[in-house]
């Protein structure tokens, strides 16, 4: 270790093994905020071990929800429909921006106020996108020029059409649990489709939910019961070492029992369209949630053009994809301003972490280019308290030439606890 939130990360002439990264924490989330206002005692295995999912968890129990751990599974006592408790205080929603937002959904159902707020990070969040659809459905949301803290005070919402303004599974899915709770019929459009992972668990939780093309809706008043259920592991979190893999000569690796749902799946289409070997195979379908086992190997790299259509499919893979064009690839996005305001300016802050480890990179309005014409030298790049950044500059870290410190790499605990560790046993 470097310093304090600092990590050293040593060049790497190659990466192999076998691994299971932590579950999803997209799918872990939804489960979880599902399962309190079902009915009954719901089982989640492989629950998320990041600190944005232990928000959620948090701030359920806050509101009265009954939550206990076995072994690897959460065990959850749904309180069924509009059955929260007024909690003692501003429920805290850590640097997760899916905790906020996907709860807003739910507590616009109940009748008293409830204040939610975040860290320093979420706080500078827009949460707009939110704030006024929720208001037309009828609840009352007071915030702090459109962004945390936020209060709201819901009761009596009615079914609204809504068509988001930006690709958006955190607000697609803010507005259909606010819809469970809602009289008559509330749909959501999308101009490009984002993950469906709230689509698949209200259906796995008994509800009926209704898609024709980029239009999902949910009548309300439906009740949910309980669930048994397994969290598939996370693509996105597996992405950091499908990256390294084809970026480092020789490599090869394959990770089991990871999610394999197809509005997630894009990553490897990429990765093949750079010329990296990817096979994937669905070994146990869920509820629509497939997972298998997916084996990554090097090949020589070829250059990407990711556009507009490709962006939401791809959103927080993309400072992965950023990191694999060091490795004497090339990379340019466009499409992608919602990066801006992710847990960072993820545009400007991964472009000048690249930068100061030697890479060629640009940023573009809405992305970014980078070329690896030559090798990095190595350098100290700052993650700005960004988990991905954290990851990506150390995938990036591994083709230097010298060893590379990334400041912030406690920013992994997120959504990845152990990360390094992981890195560090795969790579020779």
């Amino acid at each position: 270790m470097a310093a304090p939130g600092s990590i050293v990360v040593h060049p790497a002439h190659s990466m192999r093994g076998v691994l299971r990264v932590p579950g999803d924490k997209s799918i872990a989330h939804r489960y979880a905020l599902l399962a309190s206002v079902a009915t009954g005692r719901s089982v989640i295995r492989d629950f998320a071990p990041g600190a944005d999912c232990q928000s959620t968890l948090r701030c359920l129990q806050a509101l009265g929800v009954e939550i206990s751990r076995a072994d690897d599974s959460i065990i959850i006592i749904g309180r069924g429909a509009g059955q929260f408790c007024s909690p003692g205080g501003a429920l805290d929603a850590g640097n997760s921006g899916t905790t906020a937002r996907l709860l807003a959904g739910i507590i616009a159902a109940h009748p008293f106020p409830v204040t939610i707020t975040g860290d320093e990070s979420l706080c500078r969040r827009p949460m707009r996108r939110v704030i006024e659809p929720l208001s037309r459905m009828g609840a009352r949301v007071v915030a702090n020029g459109g962004r945390l803290p936020m209060t709201l005070t819901g009761g009596g919402l009615c079914g609204i059409d809504h068509m988001t303004e930006v690709p958006s599974a955190q607000v697609k899915s803010a507005v259909l649990l606010a819809g469970l709770h809602a009289s008559g019929t509330t749909r959501v459009t999308e101009s490009h489709l984002t993950r469906n992972h709230t689509e698949v668990a209200l259906r796995q939780f008994g509800a009926e939910v209704a898609v024709n093309g980029t239009t999902v809706s949910v009548t309300g008043g439906q009740a949910l019961t309980r669930v048994d259920a397994t969290v598939p592991g996370d693509l996105s979190s597996a992405a950091f070492f499908c990256v390294a893999v084809a970026g480092l000569a020789g490599s090869s690796i394959r990770i089991d029992g990871v999610g394999l749902n197809p509005t997630r799946t894009g990553l490897l289409a990429i990765l093949a369209r750079a010329g990296a070997s990817v096979e994937a195979e669905i070994e146990s379908e869920s509820a629509e949630e497939p997972r298998g086992c997916l084996v990554v190997r090097h090949r020589e790299l070829r250059p990407l053009v990711i556009d507009p259509a490709e962006v939401p499919g791809v959103i927080d893979e993309l400072p992965a994809l950023a990191a694999l064009a060091t490795h004497g690839g090339e990379i340019v996005v466009t499409g992608a301003s919602e990066l801006r305001v992710k847990e960072s300016d993820r545009i400007a802050a991964l472009v000048a972490g690249l930068r100061a480890l030697g890479a060629e990179a640009d940023e573009l309005a809405d992305g970014f280019h980078v070329c690896g014409r030559r090798p990095l030298a190595g350098g100290t790049a700052d993650a700005v308290g960004d988990h991905r950044l954290a990851m990506a500059f150390a995938v990036a870290a591994l083709g230097a030439r010298a060893p590379s410190t990334i400041v912030g790499a406690g920013a992994v605990d997120v959504s990845y606890p152990g990360f390094f560790s992981v890195l560090e046993s795969l790579t020779a």
